[in-house]
């Protein structure tokens, strides 16, 4: 049976020791406890709250930008209206979920992973963790380790430095720490930005705000999708969610997935199927090839959704624009642009993009030797080689993060389940022999390429590679072998010795 997290100041034993209490970690628990139910684990958050990113940002509108029928858990279907959903409706999602499989009871919060060492001699996993607020350290053991704490840093949001920014008189803001008792109402604001945060703001403070301003030094592409999925509500009047959640989330991956392929083979035919949607929504007076144009391909970087075109519906209603423009400075009122033209402003939101940090900072090490994530190679997306019994949750960057976590999930029951049967201890991916290597996201967004150097690299060819395609992954990690050329497993080292001593003797 499962046990709870003990609470006594020795060192703690579970098998699978999961970091992070978000989307993935709290999926990641309740596979574990589906599929292998006898096995004992533990959830370690730093925060005080079950949600990850979903409780992190308070910012108003916040949302998700995949479907929910994507996002949702293959395991417990979303029932509600919305098929894009705003943050709070996804935090309880999680929270409900953790609630109903029994996860709460395995948290242990406010708890930061500091550091893990794996011994060969002794299979396992010794983690050194921080209790935030006291600064005390506790010690954890495991034979498996799952980090599902994503890749963003959450202390902090990336920053660039204004030139006269203490010059102005307002008030600037990052959407990652959002002031409860900010009061815009009545304000003039600019958002400065024009990724998936910016275009959620902006139409979320128009209704309040005197005039919101996006502020854009590149245009991203924008695309209006249903907030209400129309084949789920029609399936749902005659079939339990059961039933319609399986049959709307493979339309959902198929469509995103088709999606997707026409901009990486036909570029030029979705520039233009997307310059011609946006032309239709947006007002006259504005330019769609200088505001919604960019200077990259569709799906260089991801694509911005819009629900129910809310960002186009304040453009053409005045209360909301877009301008592209560069900053020369802030001002005492506002920001002068390279252009000339000034921009009046209250308060300003630097919607300016995040900063990466694999598996949240900490640090591992493999038989005394400091493991460097950079030097590591990818195996299947989730493991990274030389590094036994340890998995790291990314998910997507073209579709839906739950998609990847889940395959996630499930295959590290299936490499427990395997290392059972075959009475193994480890299994330690390897490195491809012919050293052909490439980055590990292909995205060109700036808060990809600030931290490349510090993610793993990916092969050039299976089981090495990242494809970033459901299907394929679904046949690799759900019906493809658990040995393959990428991965050693190894017996305890005491049996080993002892095999090799009979060995010897005969």
């Amino acid at each position: 049976m499962t046990q709870s997290v003990p609470t006594e100041t020795t060192t703690r034993h579970v098998d699978v020791l999961i970091v992070g209490a978000g989307l993935s970690g709290i999926g990641a628990a309740c596979h574990l406890q589906r599929e292998l139910p006898g096995r004992t684990y533990a959830v370690l958050e730093a925060r005080e709250a079950i949600g990850g990113t979903w409780d992190l940002f308070r910012y108003p509108g916040v949302r998700s930008d995949s479907d929910m029928f994507t996002l949702g858990y293959s395991f417990r279907p979303w029932s509600e209206p919305q098929a894009i959903a705003d943050g709070a409706s996804i935090r309880e999602y999680v929270r409900d979920t953790a609630r109903e499989y029994g996860v709460e009871e395995h948290i242990r919060f406010s708890t930061r992973v500091v550091s893990a060492e794996w011994s060969t001699a002794d299979s396992l996993w010794t983690v050194t963790a921080e209790r935030t607020g006291t600064g005390e350290t506790e010690t954890w053991t495991c034979l498996w380790l799952s980090v599902c704490s994503g890749y963003y840093r959450y202390d902090q949001g990336h920053r660039p430095d204004f030139p006269g920014e203490e010059r102005f008189g307002g008030q600037v803001v990052h959407p990652q720490h959002w002031p409860e008792d900010l009061d815009y109402a009545g304000r003039r604001v600019v958002v400065i930005g024009s990724g998936a945060t910016a275009v959620t703001l902006v139409p979320s403070m128009a209704g309040q705000a005197a005039h919101v301003t996006m502020l854009q030094r590149t245009p991203t592409y924008v695309v209006s999708l249903p907030g209400r999925d129309a084949l789920a509500e029609k399936l749902r009047r005659r079939l339990p969610d059961r039933l319609v959640y399986p049959v709307v989330r493979w339309k959902n991956v198929l469509v995103s997935m088709a999606s997707y392929q026409l901009s990486r083979r036909r570029p030029e035919v979705m520039k233009r199927v997307l310059a011609k949607a946006t032309a239709k929504q947006v007002p006259a007076d504005v330019d769609v090839a200088t505001h919604f144009a960019p200077p990259y391909d569709p799906w260089d970087q991801r694509l911005c959704v819009v629900p129910d075109g809310d960002l186009f519906r304040e453009l053409r209603r005045g209360t909301a624009s877009i301008v592209t423009d560069r900053i020369a400075t802030f001002d005492e009122t506002g920001i002068l642009l390279e252009s000339g033209r000034h921009l009046d402003a209250d308060v300003i939101v630097t919607a300016t993009g995040l900063e990466l940090l694999p598996i949240g900072g900490m640090t591992l090490t493999v038989d005394g030797e400091a493991v460097d994530l950079s030097k590591t190679v990818s195996y299947k997306g989730f493991m990274v080689s030389g590094v036994p019994n340890f998995a790291m949750t990314i998910g997507y960057t073209n579709a839906s993060w739950t998609l990847k976590a889940d395959l996630v999930a499930r295959y590290v029951c299936r490499l427990l389940a395997h290392l059972d049967r075959n009475g193994y201890a480890a299994a330690t991916p390897l490195a491809p022999a012919d050293g052909g290597v490439e980055p590990f996201i292909g995205l060109s967004a700036g808060y990809v390429q600030r931290s490349l150097t510090a993610l793993p690299q990916q092969g050039a060819r299976a089981p090495w590679k990242l494809y970033q395609n459901y299907i394929r992954d679904v046949l690799l990690m759900r019906r493809g072998p658990v040995e393959d050329e990428g991965i050693r497993f190894t017996r305890p080292v005491r049996e080993r010795a002892t095999a090799s001593a009979g060995e010897r003797a005969a």
